[in-house]
């Protein structure tokens, strides 16, 4: 993406849609990379147990999706001042997940703060915020 500037961001302007689409092979990569190993994450079984349909996406891959899709906004040369995490409910492997934002009020000193969001089927799942710093 091109470089964002502080004083051509607006309030109210609609960062670009993300689309994201897990599967079962990427929650297994994720679990050894972050070494997280509850099995909700990567045994059916475990997870029908439990009382889920399926595994779950981990929170925090859900985190990154929109943390990727700020920092494809901003351009190399922004960055991420502060993340503010809030999962609503599970992702499942499979769905296809929505990674959307909009910038929520410009703070000063060339600092946003952007509305970061999952959706799937027009639902809010993981409502974040994040401050970001631009050039």
């Amino acid at each position: 993406m091109a470089q964002i500037y502080y004083e051509d961001v607006e309030v109210g302007a609609e960062l670009p849609t993300m689309t994201k689409k897990p599967t079962t092979r990427q929650l297994v990569k994720w679990a050894g990379a972050s070494q997280d190993w509850n099995e909700l994450h990567y045994d059916k079984d475990a997870a029908q147990k439990g009382g889920l349909p399926n595994v779950i996406v981990q929170g925090h891959l859900t985190s990154s999706f929109l943390t990727q899709l700020v920092t494809d906004w901003m351009g190399e040369e922004g960055f991420v001042k502060k993340l503010e995490v809030k999962w609503k409910q599970f992702h499942f492997p499979g769905q296809e997940v929505l990674c959307k934002g909009k910038v929520a009020e410009k703070l000063g000193e060339n600092t946003v703060l952007v509305d970061i969001w999952t959706e799937v089927d027009g639902t809010v799942y993981a409502p974040h915020k994040a401050t970001v710093v631009l050039p």
